[in-house]
């Protein structure tokens, strides 16, 4: 059913409001988020701002969900296909570094420093895991059809990263064993590390621009995770 003029408008200044708020975050950064701000830049009331979003803590929550959605289906798109797992494994990390790169803000948002006086509710937590559960699923892809390789050997695992790698297995309602969900953590983190390296300037005077090294490092942490050449 197609939604009522009524709706349509509700959606229609709901994006208003994100895209206000998107500007705020690249001019101001996170922490200046005001949705009196917001209410100046649409030439709206805060009282009619504050019947969409209750609060700035809401409008940052709606920012950080739909940055985790967008992202996903970035992730998502580049882990579909007919090539080996790890090929479409190397494919998704650089759809997230060219998504993080035309959203620099966005990427922050998500993955910088955190926001004083927020805490994301479990609202969030869905949209975050697509991203890294497309890349899980090409782990298992690998790992189904005995493609997954060893690895070199890993430091032993105490009891706490253990207990922790079993209900990470659990929560994904996945079988693959402990030290191949170790690796792949390991690795996840690595791609995150070096776009955020390269994102925030820390390149600078040396791997610039950063493409090669990124690249590097992506490739670098599928060989990590057992991924075939």
């Amino acid at each position: 059913m197609s939604p009522t003029p009524r709706e349509r408008a509700r959606i229609d200044t709901m994006q208003r409001i994100l895209e206000s708020g998107r500007t705020q975050l690249a001019e101001h950064g996170a922490a200046a988020l005001s949705l009196r701000a917001v209410a100046r830049d649409l030439g709206m009331v805060s009282s009619a701002v504050y019947r969409y979003v209750a609060s700035r803590d809401d409008l940052l929550t709606a920012l950080i969900i739909e940055g985790y959605r967008d992202l996903a289906d970035v992730a998502e798109a580049a882990a579909a296909g007919r090539a080996a797992p790890g090929r479409r494994f190397v494919a998704l990390c650089e759809a997230i570094h060219g998504w993080a790169r035309e959203n620099p803000h966005q990427y922050a948002l998500l993955y910088g420093s955190p926001v004083p006086g927020y805490r994301a509710p479990a609202d969030t937590i869905a949209d975050a895991a697509r991203a890294p559960a497309a890349a899980i699923q090409l782990v298992a892809a690998a790992w189904s059809a005995g493609d997954l390789a060893e690895g070199a050997p890993m430091p032993a695992a105490g009891p706490v990263l253990r207990r922790q790698a079993k209900e990470l297995a659990a929560a994904l309602e996945t079988e693959l064993p402990e030290p191949v969900l170790l690796r792949f953590a390991a690795a996840w983190t690595q791609v995150f590390g070096v776009i955020s390296f390269e994102l925030f300037g820390q390149f600078v005077g040396s791997f610039e621009p950063g493409d090669q090294i990124c690249t590097f490092t992506f490739r670098t942490a599928a060989r990590a995770i057992g991924f075939p050449e």
